[in-house]
């Protein structure tokens, strides 16, 4: 069976929910059907005429992208506009856009975290938590010959993710015991005479988000008419979320120099750096990608000696100056190592799924708007 779209949202939203996006954020499915079967897919940071072009090209069915197509409330469909005549162009070749915006900067092993690690940093962690999953557990009771079936079922459906462990459950084994009343339709036994069964119980957690989705697939594989189980609101301190990341370098270095390793880190022309001292030691760095400068009160909070992010704006880098905060700005496209990242993501994500007849490949194009020049 080919790989729908809907089936890779779900996947997607697993390591990356909607609920972790910043408010009013246009992230998920963009255009196109959910119900569209994908087989050549490309990640990149923009949607833009010229990656819709290289899109055609490469007989690619769907666009997983970082920055959201439609940023804004379209008002007319005219094709004159050249950001309507390229919606037009995606619907006519029937290639559906996904983005995964600010909930990809939230996740745990996501957009921030990839900036970190280029970044060489160490000890890290979130710069500004904003979200920590509740946590369910279900117990439900099945016969021995469906239990496999029932828990692989349930993993499917997000259950038995504990840290980076997958499909973690327990079961015990025991006897059911029910008597069928006048209007049941038992799948074993006779109604009116009492029944004894082989039964596992099987208990998995998973996120209270997840819970419709959990319930949804024990009912679809369970074979009683009315499923046995218990389903419990957990006081685990669940899977925290957030915004940028801090953390360590290696070694103390001058503001200067750090600057530079920056540039060489994202093979950059130039960056923007904004300091009151470029001869100053740091080691502390926080980093958010994109336009992360309204968030410098969390960098100052949590005593961050330079902060790397995209798109500062001048009065914001004068309030950043006077609080004695070092910045370098290597712009937004830094994030275009969304194209680097997840390409081996969905791969591995692909073997575990047993998704057949589907590849992922990065654009091949920099959608970088900005040059930098000298005289």
């Amino acid at each position: 069976m080919s790989l729908l779209v809907q089936d890779f949202i779900n996947r997607f939203e697993r390591f990356a929910p909607q609920y972790l996006a910043e408010p009013g954020d246009p992230t998920g499915m963009q255009l196109g059907s959910t119900k569209q079967p994908i087989h050549r897919v490309m990640v990149t940071l923009d949607v833009r005429p010229e990656v819709v072009q290289e899109a055609i090209e490469r007989r690619v069915d769907f666009i997983f992208a970082h920055h959201p197509v439609i940023f804004h409330p379209v008002q007319n469909l005219i094709t004159d506009n050249p950001q309507n005549a390229m919606y037009a162009e995606l619907l006519a070749h029937h290639i559906a856009v996904y983005a995964a915006h600010t909930n990809l900067d939230s996740a745990n092993g996501g957009m921030n975290d990839w900036l970190a690690e280029r970044l060489q940093l160490q000890q890290v962690s979130l710069l500004q938590p904003s979200y920590q999953r509740k946590m369910k557990k279900l117990a439900v009771f099945v016969p021995q010959k469906q239990a496999t079936i029932l828990r692989q079922a349930l993993v499917q459906a997000g259950a038995g993710q504990i840290g980076n462990y997958h499909g973690a459950s327990y079961s015990l084994a025991g006897t059911g015991r029910f008597t069928p009343e006048q209007g049941a339709q038992p799948a074993i036994g006779h109604v009116g005479q009492e029944e004894t069964v082989a039964e596992e119980k099987i208990e998995v957690i998973f996120p209270e988000t997840l819970t419709q989705q959990v319930l949804a697939a024990m009912y679809r594989v369970h074979p009683y008419e009315e499923p046995a189980y218990d389903l419990y609101t957990l006081d685990n301190p669940g899977e925290q979320f957030g915004i940028g990341r801090i953390g360590e370098l290696a070694q103390p270095m001058t503001v200067q120099a750090y600057a530079q390793q920056v540039r060489q880190a994202f093979d950059l022309t130039g960056l923007r750096l904004v300091t009151p001292d470029p001869a100053k030691l740091i080691k502390r760095v926080a980093v958010i990608g994109g336009d992360g400068g309204k968030f410098y009160p969390a960098v100052l909070k949590q005593q961050a000696d330079v902060f790397v992010t995209g798109d500062v704006y001048y009065h914001t880098a004068h309030d950043m100056l006077a609080a004695g905060l070092s910045v370098i700005d290597p712009g937004h496209h830094i994030e275009s190592i969304v194209k680097e990242k997840a390409v081996p993501l969905f791969q591995g994500w692909a073997k575990e799924e047993k998704w057949a007849d589907v590849s992922f490949f990065a654009s091949k194009l920099n959608t970088d708007p900005f040059r930098f020049i000298s005289m």
